[in-house]
């Protein structure tokens, strides 16, 4: 990948990503972030080699990407000043903030940019991520590629051709991780009361979660052939799952996605009304 990338904002998912891309063999010069005060990037230069800048219109400057790894709330006010040198440089843009219309932020740029969505989720602070992409009509077949290439360092990625799918995305990846933390709270819960110790039935719970993913993602069948291939009629498995279905789980998973995506859809006429 031989562009030059900056990052304005060196946070959790910024430094995700930038862990990604130096795994995946991009050069530590190739990459700039941007903190309001090197007290946080010393460590980042330090340990990653990487370029750092206090000055975020100075690090805009000669990038072919740009990363928008900041706060929702605080997108208008750093974006503002970049206008002039996005305008003059012509970077890809990649947010990744949520809830944030595509429109918002090229108005905030200038207009005309190129302007690439992404709504990551956080397990790609352990490389492997799930993230949904909406790309802008300025953004090239190319660009496209690129921000794939970016974001597949810290693990999957599906493109959405409308942007209103974001929505949906982060429903099904976005805030979904918390889901299943949510699940191995409960069979924690449910392991101790059984008699097991707590540190017994998380590992068991999280390790079963991950054979079950692992299973999922290498099998040719669908999750509902991989269902019933575990349960035995009369068997111990068929009792759970019809408890779960009687207690109608479908139904609440359902309600909570869409929960999720009319929050994400009311953040962002919330945040474009800033």
């Amino acid at each position: 990948m031989a562009n030059t990338i900056t990052f304005i904002g060196a946070g959790n998912m910024a430094k995700a990503i930038i862990g990604g891309l130096l795994d995946s063999g991009v050069s530590p010069s190739s990459i700039t972030a941007t903190a309001p005060s090197d007290d946080g990037l010393a460590p980042l230069r330090e340990r990653l080699g990487i370029h750092t800048q206090t000055d975020n219109v100075e690090a805009v400057k000669g990038a072919d990407v740009v990363i928008l790894a900041v706060k929702p709330q605080i997108m208008k006010s750093v974006c503002a000043p970049l206008a002039e040198a996005v305008q003059a440089y012509k970077p890809l843009i990649v947010s990744i903030a949520a809830g944030l219309e595509a429109a918002t932020i090229d108005g905030w740029l200038g207009g005309g940019t190129a302007l690439v969505r992404c709504m990551p989720n956080t397990p790609s602070l352990v490389g492997v991520g799930a993230s949904g992409l909406f790309a802008n009509p300025a953004v090239s077949d190319a660009q496209r590629a690129l921000a794939t290439e970016l974001m597949e360092a810290v693990g999957i990625v599906e493109w959405v051709e409308q942007e209103s799918l974001l929505d949906a995305v982060t429903a099904v990846s976005g805030s979904a991780p918390a889901y299943f933390f949510l699940m191995f709270e409960a069979m924690e819960e449910a392991g101790v009361a059984q008699g097991l110790s707590a540190a017994t039935a998380r590992r068991l719970a999280i390790q079963t979660a991950l054979g079950a993913a692992t299973m999922a993602g290498q099998s040719k069948h669908d999750p509902a052939t991989l269902k019933r291939n575990v349960m035995s009629p009369g068997g111990t498995t068929e009792r759970a799952i019809a408890h779960l279905e009687d207690a109608q789980l479908r139904d609440t998973i359902k309600g909570a996605m869409q929960a999720c995506a009319r929050r994400a859809a009311e953040m962002a006429n919330e945040l474009s009304a800033d």
